[in-house]
């Protein structure tokens, strides 16, 4: 889907201009105080499409406060405990042991058992067969209950991203109705309840008392705004929301209101241009001429307008403060800054006169593609730019009738879930050109192999070196999404993704304070 910073006002570009930044709009994570335990939150992120944990198409902003997983995923992007007290991971990257935590109950009081987790994975393994673990599925030879309290996971080969997806991988009593086919009433061991689901409407989500923190949860409950007609920026500023993600144009006029603090999501949207890899027509096939027209690009200049404050250069598929970001190629980043010095002294040694050729540019319908498109055209190019809705860019993408595009993607629950769509048979290629390249794809799948942190970090790094030497696209940074939390909400920290609950944070944590 389309960034929500596409469509970027002229408004929020003089906000970003002000300064006004995450790190100075934060205000409080923490408590100044006890928490006072007790009422309603209201909620407004993603929406709800199913009562099925194990089928949802994008429900995670919703679903995990009342079901929960065996790991969760660090602000840094790293893998932690969660129902899992602690993990094991064979050498070789092909056997897994879970220790559960001691304590975890179900919704219906039942206790957390490793036969319960083993129900689970045997069901999405069997059941679900599409989503970001349907590939992780394929790869379990077997799943076991070596005790009450420990599970054992076996795999057919190595496959490194498996802890941080096992973060989607919510564990539901078997006794939730509808276990065999479609789950109607999720029984989970999350802080809230599934309570009473109006679908397209909201959720209300009672507190569980018996919740395994001590402690918490401090609310009584949390009501999901699940309507797609709500103007958020106006239900914060009247207090009928004390949760919600924000467009950056409407940040200065919250901020601006006295009541609220505005938060980033710990993983970031990442934008790049990108050339067509699939079927290039000359001269965009030479990475001279793409090289040249990445150095037409400022950057700087693109990033401050996406992402105000927040927004990042660099050449990275993380940003910096993840676990895989590596410093020293960001500091060798060729296209940190224009240079169409350079740029047309690339064109003239490809022998390419830039006013002999129209650019086939496709993008989202947004300013920020727009802004792409005067800087290649300094060069003397001329750009046929086509902005397109969803849908229509997705189509003409895959026609692979283009030469250069704009384009972002969001946050992820692992690095490899941005990489695998680079690979010959990735899903969803289009948007980085359709690269076919077999040296790409062996170190891509060399790094998911790769059980150790820091040598898969290597090779991925290699990976990014392939790509920059190929020209095949350019990151031109990142950007965080926002999300305005009312200052009588205390103890409420966004996680890496949309999770609205996560081992060290979210709503489990949240309290409401007078005002």
């Amino acid at each position: 889907m389309p960034r929500s910073s596409l469509s970027l006002s002229r408004r929020g570009l003089l906000a970003s201009a002000a300064g006004l930044g995450v790190a100075a709009l934060a205000g409080r994570s923490g408590f100044a105080a006890t928490p006072t335990a007790g009422g309603v939150l209201r909620y407004a992120t993603l929406g709800l499409d199913t009562s099925d944990p194990h089928r949802h198409t994008g429900s995670i902003a919703v679903q995990q406060c009342y079901v929960e997983a065996l790991t969760s995923i660090a602000a840094d992007g790293s893998v932690e405990p969660f129902l899992a007290e602690r993990f094991t991971v064979s050498p070789d990257g092909r056997n897994y042991r879970f220790e559960l935590r001691p304590g975890v109950t179900f919704h219906n009081g039942d206790p957390l058992t490793a036969a319960d987790v083993v129900a689970n994975i045997e069901r999405v393994k069997s059941k679900v067969k599409g989503g970001w673990l349907a590939s992780a599925m394929k790869l379990v030879d077997g799943a076991a209950a070596d005790g009450p309290n420990v599970v054992t996971l076996s795999l057919s080969k190595p496959y490194a991203p498996l802890l941080n997806l096992f973060s989607e991988l919510w564990i539901l009593s078997p006794k939730s109705d509808g276990w065999a086919e479609t789950i109607k009433t999720p029984i989970g061991t999350g802080p809230f309840t599934f309570g009473t689901w109006v679908p397209k409407v909201k959720l209300t989500a009672p507190a569980y008392r018996n919740y395994w923190r001590s402690g918490e949860p401090h609310l009584s409950a949390i009501e999901f705004d699940l309507g797609d007609g709500t103007d958020k920026a106006l239900a914060l500023r009247a207090g009928d929301l004390h949760v919600a993600n924000v467009e950056r144009d409407t940040v200065e006029a919250l901020v601006a209101s006295g009541k609220v603090d505005i938060k980033a999501l710990k993983d970031t949207a990442w934008f790049s241009i990108a050339f067509n890899n699939r079927k290039p027509r000359p001269p965009f096939d030479d990475p001279r001429v793409r090289s040249a027209i990445a150095l037409a690009v400022d950057k700087a200049a693109i990033m401050k307008f996406v992402g105000g404050a927040e927004g990042v250069v660099t050449n990275q598929l993380v940003a910096p403060g993840n676990v895989y970001f590596d410093q020293a190629l960001h500091d060798a980043d060729p296209f940190a800054k224009p240079d169409l010095a350079k740029a047309k002294a690339l064109l003239a040694e490809a022998r390419v006169k830039p006013e002999d050729h129209t650019i086939e540019f496709v993008s989202w319908v947004g300013p920020y593609p727009q802004i792409v498109v005067q800087m290649v055209r300094k060069l003397g190019f001329k750009v046929n730019h086509v902005a397109l809705d969803d849908i229509g860019a997705q189509k003409r993408l895959g026609q692979y009738d283009w030469d250069m595009n704009a384009m972002s993607s969001g946050p992820r629950a692992d690095l490899f879930l941005r990489w695998v769509r680079l690979m010959t048979d990735g899903p969803n290629p289009v948007l980085w050109g359709g690269i076919q390249d077999a040296e790409l794809d062996r170190t891509i799948t060399a790094a998911v192999e790769e059980p150790d942190l820091a040598r898969r970090k290597a090779i991925y790094l290699d990976a990014t070196r392939r790509v920059a030497e190929k020209v095949y696209f350019v990151v031109l940074g990142h950007a965080p999404d926002l999300v305005a939390v009312a200052k009588t909400v205390q103890g409420y920290e966004p996680g890496f993704t949309w999770a609205c609950h996560w081992a060290s944070g979210g709503v489990a944590r949240a309290a409401l304070v007078a005002a």
